[in-house]
């Protein structure tokens, strides 16, 4: 993708070149998630593709299923977190596309989603905005935590931030809230429980074990 030698006509080698098949595939399919494998190794790097790869994933189920509105209205209302972990920005515009769904044919519809959904994933979910979704969740159980579980939890939130601990504790302790709050409460069991930035891809990979 980058960082390709390319050899001036003394033969002095620059790394300022792209792959020739790199080149081609990233021009014609400039939507699908793309990274050099070496760059795999950052855990954040990682994370991000992988998370974006199941995202491609979701959104082809979603069209084999049939271009609707209202197929359209749910796939987005379960990426909500996901986005804002990613960019505040392009949920804003997204969730204006959404919501003026009836002005655009379903095809036009779908693809103006699908091109501003994977903008919105490409930006790395930085710590701060990890931190700002983990603690909009914990919003949402402003009626169920005891004192002793929302210190408990922005505890846990503030060593994420610190860097004491990965991004999986704090996820781990929201679901287990979820799970235990939601059978009671309507908007916990029926809004957090779907929603894909609590799992975003198969807890086997333990890719936010090492963020």
């Amino acid at each position: 993708m980058e960082r390709v030698k390319v050899y001036d006509k003394n033969g002095v080698p620059a790394n300022t070149g792209v792959g020739v098949f790199a080149r081609v595939f990233i021009e014609h399919f400039p939507l699908l998630p793309v990274e050099d494998d070496g760059r795999l190794h950052d855990a954040r790097l990682r994370e991000n593709f992988i998370e974006r790869v199941f995202a491609v994933a979701r959104w082809q189920e979603l069209l084999q299923q049939g271009r609707t509105r209202g197929r359209l209205v749910e796939f987005h209302a379960r990426h909500k977190l996901l986005i804002m972990a990613h960019s505040p920005k392009h949920l804003t515009e997204l969730g204006r596309l959404v919501a003026a769904a009836k002005d655009y044919p379903p095809k036009d519809l779908y693809q103006r989603y699908h091109a501003l959904l994977m903008t919105a994933l490409k930006p790395m979910a930085t710590v701060r905005k990890q931190c700002n979704v983990l603690q909009h969740v914990m919003g949402y159980f402003k009626k169920q935590l005891s004192p002793d579980e929302k210190q408990e939890l922005l505890e846990t939130i503030e060593q994420y931030r610190r860097g004491t601990i990965p991004l999986i504790v704090p996820i781990t302790l929201l679901n287990h809230y979820v799970r235990k709050y939601g059978p009671a409460d309507r908007t916990v069991g029926e809004y957090l429980a779907e929603q894909y930035y609590l799992h975003p891809h198969p807890a086997e990979l333990s890719l936010r074990t090492h963020l």
